[in-house]
């Protein structure tokens, strides 16, 4: 006999009532749709949740924490043993000169050939540097070895720079993901410099002075073998092309000289509020700047990154002076400390939009370049703002030191209004 289904009832069922129906002579019930699983209203959980994200994440937090430890467990290391710390502070400027040289050539061959073929052998090399100097402190070898071995860090990739260009790749095209992303990278950036050189002084403390150096090798050789395992989110070798470098790029060089004189706040700062208050209190600067940078990457960014740049640089400036109101007013550690906590809160925003704004301006294929040119900026600004931040406390006095922070974020601001402009969304 033939078999029917009930009829439907007069008012019409709801999306999640069951399906009657006859398959084979039997009574079937099913759903009428399967259920949906809502998406996180949380930007970070969305951003973890893209497929091989988190791996690679593990491997790269891992690989960038020792970026927070080798200069300081160089500095312990060599004058705990050698009894000089203008010994050390010359091994390790040295380094950083040799850095700011190497590090876009690094970057270059990354983007030409792949970055699990190239930041493998250069973290190596890096690795085989940082024991060689371990090996030269520890048996007292002449000083000029010092220089030698720690200059062949320089290889050292920029795994930040990789990571950012891993999320380019994942979320080209969606401007809200890629904010999230790169204010996800920063505040990474912000934690490990805040817990790496604490680690480093604690190793070195409590087991002996080479130790630091030695767990900061093994982390970063182990870091960046977990990130480079990791291929199915590893952008695509970019065609060899006839691309100019991106210093050719129209806006690239006034926004270099901002990155210069942003890290002349971050290295003026060091100087002075070690000579100040000492060194603790500089981890709330970072503590500031790292929730921020959550928060930042929380909200939806506005139309022009051009205005969003300019608005941060100007919060940065006006929050500078906070220290030095703080330390002209009051002997208050205390003080100082909750102001730097405030002034670190502005410095992480606008990390995110002017690395945001590199990879606008970047040439296609030459994403880990242009990133690593930003660093390498950096670098040399915090060379620059340490130096001249030292000249002001030796020669003007300690709290007038705090005014170097404040120019330098000014002409940030100033470089930024008149050279940087901003090219159509391609």
């Amino acid at each position: 006999m033939p078999y029917e289904t009930a009829p439907a009832p007069s008012s019409s069922p709801s999306s999640s009532s069951p399906l009657l129906a006859v398959s084979g002579g039997q009574l079937v019930i099913a759903p009428r749709t399967a259920p949906v699983r809502r998406a996180s209203s949380n930007p970070y959980v969305r951003l973890l949740a893209t497929p091989g994200a988190r791996a690679f994440t593990a491997g790269n937090l891992i690989a960038r924490l020792p970026s927070g430890m080798f200069s300081v467990s160089a500095v312990i290391m060599i004058a705990g043993t050698r009894g000089s710390y203008a010994l050390a502070g010359a091994v390790t400027a040295t380094g950083l000169a040799a850095t700011a040289v190497v590090a876009p050539w690094t970057a270059r061959l990354v983007d030409r050939y792949g970055q699990a073929r190239i930041a493998v052998p250069a973290t190596a090399i890096a690795v085989l540097g940082s024991l060689a100097l371990l090996l030269c402190v520890h048996y007292d070898a002449p000083a000029w070895t010092l220089f030698a071995a720690y200059a062949a860090t320089a290889t050292t990739p920029n795994t930040g720079g990789m990571s950012r260009a891993r999320w380019a790749h994942l979320h080209r095209g969606d401007p809200a993901a890629l904010h999230t992303a790169n204010s996800f990278e920063q505040a990474a950036d912000e934690l490990c410099f805040m817990l790496g050189p604490a680690l480093a002084a604690l190793l070195c403390g409590a087991l002996f002075p080479e130790a630091g150096t030695l767990v900061s090798a093994v982390l970063l050789m182990t870091g960046v073998l977990v990130f480079a395992a990791q291929r199915a989110t590893e952008p695509p070798v970019a065609p060899r092309t006839r691309t100019g470098s991106p210093l050719r790029t129209r806006g690239m060089p006034p926004l270099l000289a901002a990155f210069l004189a942003t890290g002349a706040v971050f290295g003026s700062m060091e100087v002075v509020t070690i000579a100040h208050a000492g060194g603790a209190v500089l981890a709330l600067q970072a503590a500031g700047s790292c929730v921020a940078g959550l928060l930042y990457g929380s909200l939806r960014p506005a139309a022009s990154i051009r205005r969003r740049l300019l608005v941060c640089l100007t919060g940065m400036t006006a929050l500078m002076s906070l220290p030095l109101i703080a330390a002209a007013s009051t002997p208050s550690v205390l003080v100082l400390a909750a102001a730097l906590l405030l002034a670190g809160a502005a410095t992480a925003p606008t990390m995110v939009t002017g690395m945001t704004l590199i990879q606008r301006l970047t040439p296609e294929g030459r994403l880990n370049e242009g990133m690593t040119l930003a660093v390498t900026a950096l670098l040399g600004g915090i060379a620059a703002g340490s130096a001249t931040g030292g000249w002001f406390v030796e020669h003007v006095g300690g709290v007038q030191g705090y005014a170097v922070p404040i120019c330098a974020a000014a002409l940030a601001l100033v470089l930024a209004l008149t050279g940087v402009r901003v090219p159509r969304e391609r």
